[in-house]
């Protein structure tokens, strides 16, 4: 019985790890939704918190670089008809979008915990074109590649990995300048299909 348990938990491990169907949208679609924010270049870390137990859910960063802007939702569940995605990268997303994406996961049992960090604009080209060539991420991984990319760039070295979204955010945290902000509504867990106009 023993051995049956430990053989269940290695293949559900491997399960977990497997990697998700790759998603690559067309070339039209990606130049069409492609959007440079004004304003400074930045990284954008959003964390989903459990409210009860403080526990991470979710981490993706969005990448606002002068060329542009993009959002890098490693094994995210997030997606709109007119945000097309390659690999984890969602391209489009104006500021309509970015709030979307916060109501998206923002509901009674989440709060999103957003983290702002103004950043040159070679930094945040090299975090694009990173987050661009990442490739698709397995699942339970999002934190893990976050910290893995952000420590490729300079200035991030003292990044330390993790598989836990709560323990990036702290690390993030740490870092001069980053500018947090809180977003938490009372949806319920179950809101079915959510609509976002205007994107």
């Amino acid at each position: 019985m023993r051995r049956f348990a430990i053989l269940l938990f290695a293949l559900l491990g491997l399960s977990a790890c497997a990697m998700p169907d790759p998603v690559w949208a067309p070339d039209e679609a990606v130049e069409r939704a492609r959007f440079s924010a004004s304003g400074p270049s930045s990284l954008t870390l959003f964390s989903v918190i459990n409210v009860k137990s403080g526990n991470g859910g979710h981490s993706s960063l969005l990448v606002s670089a002068p060329s542009e802007r993009v959002l890098f939702d490693p094994a995210g569940s997030f997606n709109h008809p007119r945000l097309p995605e390659r690999h984890d990268v969602i391209h489009g997303m104006t500021n309509a979008a970015v709030d979307f994406y916060i109501d998206y996961h923002s509901r009674a049992s989440w709060r999103v915990v957003r983290q702002d960090l103004v950043v040159s604009a070679e930094v945040a080209e090299t975090a694009l074109a990173l987050v661009k060539a990442n490739g698709p991420v397995p699942h339970a991984y999002c934190a893990n590649s976050i910290a893995s990319i952000l420590r490729e760039l300079p200035g991030f070295e003292s990044i330390r990995t993790t598989m836990f979204p709560e323990n990036l955010q702290a690390e993030f945290a740490k870092m001069p300048g980053v500018v947090t902000r809180e977003y938490h509504d009372e949806d319920p867990d179950s809101n079915g299909y959510i609509l976002a106009r205007g994107i």
